[in-house]
């Protein structure tokens, strides 16, 4: 992802474990990219956080020291939820083990889903799409995307943030 551009981006638990099923991970997430935000690295135009995978429209703002932000996001959130494994859930750690010399464990599947959002019909098209998730067959989650408590939906259908980083995408496009 380059910096100053839009992205419609896609990050998968490791073989598709509902990992984020727990709230706290998913409170992880917020807190991750709550602290981008407020330093200045990202702006979050709409998310949703599944059990298996979330989906962000964001852009990346700042390096975070050398890395982008969206590896920081990768390592913080990673970090936090092993740490927590082991403390509180250990029979699950074996689930997220791994032997490729950088890490004992991965939380989230290599190589995310980026896709450049260079016109508002595509970024709407893609927020539509990601507020809609919960609603799938798949799921069943809720009825309505504004009910559904992990996504940016209640923030375009009320204008209420309850996470306090969102930015409406209609101050880009």
């Amino acid at each position: 992802m380059d910096f100053d551009e839009v992205y419609f981006w896609t990050d998968t638990i490791k073989d598709w474990k509902c990992l984020l099923n727990h709230d706290q991970y998913k409170e992880i997430v917020i807190l991750s990219w709550r602290n981008l935000v407020t330093r200045g690295l990202v702006i979050v135009y709409g998310f949703v956080i599944m059990p298996n995978h979330l989906h962000v429209i964001w852009e990346m703002k700042e390096p975070n020291g050398k890395e982008m932000p969206h590896a920081s996001f990768n390592k913080f959130t990673s970090h936090m939820i092993v740490k927590d494994l082991k403390l509180y859930s250990p029979e699950l750690l074996p689930l997220f083990k791994v032997e490729d010399g950088e890490r004992n464990f991965r939380v989230w599947q290599r190589d995310p889903l980026a896709i450049l959002m260079d016109s508002r019909e595509k970024l709407e098209q893609k927020l539509t799409y990601l507020h809609n998730n919960p609603l799938h067959e798949r799921w069943g989650i809720v009825d309505r995307p504004e009910s559904y408590r992990w996504s940016s939906a209640r923030f375009y259908e009320v204008g209420v943030d309850n996470f306090g980083f969102l930015t409406h995408y209609m101050d880009r496009f």
